[in-house]
């Protein structure tokens, strides 16, 4: 089993940064691909990003120029970089391991096999 732990979340102001990480456990972490997605009330669970083992990365283009993908092998960690904050990114973030996929174009939940808690990002206007 792979076990995951979300944390960073917090209230920021329009235009802010905040950075999000995920904690695995389990099994052999740099083996796996790494995922972000992002839920609002109402909505549908929306892909953010994913990042293969190797390291390559695959954004939303919701996202993309303002978010950035990262992991750190060496602490078992996966890291989320948010900048240029809008409103309309209030969600719960969750992070997400593929333990089978091989592939860098993957952007459906059904995909990954395990899930954290999730962490409450709030950004006011």
């Amino acid at each position: 089993q792979v076990q995951l732990v979300e944390s960073g979340g917090g209230l920021v102001q329009a235009g802010g940064s905040l950075r999000l990480s995920c904690a695995a456990s389990g099994r052999t972490f740099t083996n796996y691909a790494m995922g972000w997605f992002r839920q609002a009330p109402g909505k549908e669970r929306e892909f953010v990003a994913r990042i293969m083992s190797g390291g390559r990365t695959y954004t939303a283009d919701s996202v993309k120029g303002r978010f950035t993908i990262s992991r750190d092998n060496a602490k078992n960690t996966v890291y989320l970089q948010m900048n240029s904050l809008k409103p309309k990114d209030t969600a719960v973030y969750y992070c997400a391991t593929d333990t089978r996929g091989n592939t860098l174009y993957r952007a459906s939940a059904d995909t990954y096999d395990y899930w954290g808690q999730g962490t409450q990002v709030t950004v006011s206007s």
